[in-house]
């Protein structure tokens, strides 16, 4: 077992200690119901024909002790059985819990810098389907070995005080299908189970792509282009997890035959033992079916290592996902948020990459408290990249952001996107009702508060046309509303927060401009006091709401000039 494995095993163990009693208990009762299918089946075959020899010969038998026993071993198999099931699946259930949870909570301080260049079908796959065969790990491999060490260690011993030789032979037959066949079935499925893992994560991207991409493939004629992509990583899938099985059938062959020869071999010394009468033929039967049940826990082992390598990878995507190093270290203790704070960029560089141009450069910018301030500029001048820097999503790697006389090095980023309200470019609304999307932002919200935030953000029609008002669903990706009226929404969630700084990212965008301007008009009444930076392309009304504009282009600030002389300039 290699280093890396052995370190990821270790991980596993130590998310799962909690659950180590549930998990223990889980093993134990696994072992109780295997020890009693054993001496079911032994004692069983023994008092059967021990009766037949018996009544051939005339003889009283005491069948009172042995019934008794096989009437118990039958209660504790099922009873052990079914309390098996219960408590390890249950066990595996929290477990999995626990673990999606602490990768959730790996993941948080991550987005968005180090997790932005993973599909959102890869990011699922790796909480949802990689998370989900960690399962293997304890039902299919920890309670599997270990019910298989312990039973077949037991039916060695008993067979050490009838038969010492035939307890050798059983030995030789566990290890042949216990430990060489399951290993050969691993190393020779390896490869197809854990590029299995890696081809089932890449179909879900080209799944999700196809869903989400539809109209554009519908409409550019890529339709049959990406099946056919589909189609080849599907063939690819099944071929890989038609070899996995393969090997696991071969495996479980193995395992049968080195039943059926270590039977075998037990007959042949056993039978000598009958004939010179130092073993009883009750003891022959009960012996042989002692040896004989061994297997049946040994048989589990060959499709558990067959597996392996795909838990394995699974763990290692999970696990290489949650040590990503965040790309801020929060400061503990961090300094409190100015309440009304200043914000100054003073000579910031910031690039997405190490090798990567530079998104912004020596950006040098003051928003004083209460300042209304425009940044424009053509697609990729960074204006994005300034939100981005000052919400502390993604480090600069020159020059220092500050909010009032505190560099961001020295906030906490949850507590400072708290006193900052975003209405972002790219509206998110939840498969929720209305009224829960709203209060995403403020939780303790007023039913007042939220109705003067929807009078602001212009929503009291659209609210008034809902079939159930504020408690209507706004479906999977907000599909029940346009895109002016998820902007809209968005603009109100924001209003709710009550933050001393609301940035705008294209707040007007899908708005005819009407509609715009008398947006505008409300926010510059709902912003009073407050410091705004807007994000735009658009003119229309802009002079309503802001006093200044920065023209951004190339990553660096080129002007700053009052908004009536930027708009006189834009239309002469």
């Amino acid at each position: 077992m290699s280093r890396s494995t052995v370190s990821t095993v270790r991980r596993l163990l130590s998310l799962l200690y909690p659950q180590r009693r549930w998990m223990l208990g889980g093993a134990g009762l696994a072992l109780l119901a295997a020890l009693a299918a054993v001496g079911l089946m032994a004692v069983s075959g023994g008092f059967i024909a021990a009766m037949a020899l018996a009544g051939a010969a005339g003889l009283a038998i005491n069948y009172y002790t042995p019934a008794a026993a096989i009437r118990l071993f039958a209660i504790v198999r099922s009873a052990g059985r079914y309390g098996e099931r219960l408590i390890t699946h249950d066990a595996t259930l929290r477990g999995l819990s626990r673990l999606r949870v602490w990768l959730f909570r790996r993941l948080i301080p991550l987005a968005p810098a180090r997790l932005s260049a993973l599909r959102s079908a890869e990011l699922f796959a790796r909480l949802r389907a990689d998370v989900d065969a960690l399962e293997h790990f304890y039902l299919a491999v920890l309670v599997p070995g270990s019910v298989a060490l312990l039973s077949t260690t037991a039916a060695a011993l008993v067979c050490l005080a009838l038969l010492p030789v035939a307890a050798g032979v059983l030995l030789l037959g566990v290890v042949l299908a216990g430990v060489l066949a399951p290993l050969w079935v691993q190393r020779r499925a390896a490869s197809d189970a854990a590029r299995f893992v890696l081809a089932g994560a890449a179909l879900r991207g080209l799944l999700l792509d196809a869903l989400l991409g539809q109209a554009e493939l519908l409409a550019w004629g890529g339709v049959a282009a990406h099946s056919r992509r589909i189609e080849a990583l599907a063939a690819e899938l099944d071929a890989r997890r038609s070899r996995v099985e393969l090997f696991e059938a071969l495996g479980s062959a193995l395992v049968g035959l080195c039943a059926q020869l270590t039977l075998l071999g037990v007959l042949l010394f056993a039978l000598t033992a009958v004939h010179r009468g130092r073993l009883s033929p009750p003891l022959l039967v009960l012996l042989t079916l002692l040896v004989l049940s061994c297997f049946e826990f040994i048989a589990p082992l060959t499709e558990a290592l067959a597996r392996w390598s795909a838990t394995l990878t699974s763990a290692e995507r999970v696990f290489g996902l949650a040590e990503r190093a965040p790309p801020f270290r929060e400061p503990r203790p961090a300094t409190p948020v100015p309440s009304r704070p200043a914000i100054v960029f003073e000579g910031v560089g910031l690039r997405y990459e190490d090798e990567g141009p530079w998104a912004l450069e020596d950006v040098d910018l003051t928003l004083a408290p209460g300042a209304r301030v425009a940044v424009v500029g053509p697609s990729g001048a960074g204006k994005s990249s300034l939100i981005a820097a000052l919400l502390k999503f993604y480090p600069v790697q020159r020059g220092r952001v500050l909010l009032g006389d505190q560099p961001l090095a020295a906030l906490d980023g949850d507590a400072l996107r708290r006193r900052i309200a975003v209405i972002a470019q790219q509206t998110v609304l939840f498969n929720q009702s209305l009224l829960e999307n709203l209060l995403l932002a403020a939780p303790q919200a007023s039913a007042e508060q939220i109705e003067r935030a929807v009078n602001l953000a212009q929503l009291d029609a659209f609210v008034a046309s809902l079939p159930q008002g504020y408690d209507t669903v706004l479906g999977e990706g907000a599909a029940r509303v346009s895109g002016g009226e998820a902007r809209r929404i968005s603009i109100a969630r924001a209003l709710l927060q009550d933050a001393p700084v609301l940035v705008l990212d294209e707040p007007t965008e899908g708005l005819d401009a009407h509609t715009a301007r008398g947006l505008y008009a409300a926010l510059s009444s709902a912003a009073r006091e407050r410091t705004v930076l807007l994000i735009t392309h658009r003119l229309s009304g802009l002079a309503q709401l802001v006093e200044e504009v920065v023209i951004l282009a190339d990553g660096r600030v080129r002007a700053r000039v009052p908004v009536e002389e930027y708009l006189a300039s834009e239309r002469s």
